[in-house]
C-alpha cells in the first residue's frame, strides 16, 4: 500500500492525523482516541483490496462529534487518491452494535459528494447466529469496478448458502 500524504490530510482533517507504525492516528476534542488501518485482502479475485478498521483505542464512550466522521472520510479520500483500489469493511459486532455501526457509516460515507466518487455496496452475512455487516467500496472511475462488485456479490452468496 502506497502511504497516505500526511501534508494533505493535515491541512485537510479536522484532527490532526499522525501515522504511528501502520496505522493513522488521532484524539478528539473529547479526548477519544481513534486508529484507522488499511490490511491487505491477499484473496480478493486476483484485485488489490484492503480491510479498512477504524478502531476506538481509548475505549470511551464517543459523543456524536461531526469532526470525527470528516476525519475518517478525509483519510478514505486519501487512501482512494494514494491507492486506487478496492476498499472493504466489515462492522465491529462489540456490544451487538454492528447494524448501527453500518447505518453510522453508511450515513458519514453516502454523501452527496461521495457518491459521485464511489459505489459502495452492503450486505449482510449471519455465521453462527451473528449478522455481519460488510461492504465494499469502490471508485467509479476503477478500471475492474464491475468485475470488483461481482466478485463481491460471489463471495457474500458463497457465505449465506455455507459454502466452502
Amino acid at each position: 500500500m502506497n502511504p497516505l500524504d500526511q501534508a494533505f490530510l493535515s491541512r485537510l482533517a479536522p484532527y490532526t492525523v499522525v501515522l504511528i507504525g501502520d496505522e493513522y492516528c488521532f484524539r478528539t476534542d473529547f479526548g477519544v482516541d481513534y486508529a484507522v488501518a488499511f490490511n491487505p485482502e491477499p484473496s480478493f479475485g486476483g484485485l488489490p483490496a484492503y480491510w479498512f478498521d477504524l478502531s476506538n483505542r481509548s475505549g470511551k464512550a464517543s459523543p456524536n462529534d461531526p469532526k470525527v466522521r470528516d476525519t475518517v472520510i478525509r483519510i478514505i479520500i486519501e487512501f482512494f487518491r494514494a491507492n486506487p483500489d478496492i476498499l472493504l469493511y466489515m462492522c465491529d459486532n462489540a456490544n451487538d452494535q454492528q447494524a448501527q455501526r453500518n447505518r453510522l457509516f453508511l450515513r458519514w460515507f453516502m454523501g452527496e459528494e461521495q457518491s459521485k466518487h464511489y459505489v459502495i455496496k452492503t450486505a449482510v452475512v449471519e455465521d453462527e447466529g451473528m449478522e455481519n455487516f460488510i461492504a465494499i467500496i469502490v471508485p467509479r472511475i476503477h478500471p475492474y469496478m464491475n468485475e470488483a462488485i461481482a466478485y463481491f456479490d460471489a463471495e457474500i452468496e458463497m457465505f449465506k448458502n455455507n459454502k466452502p
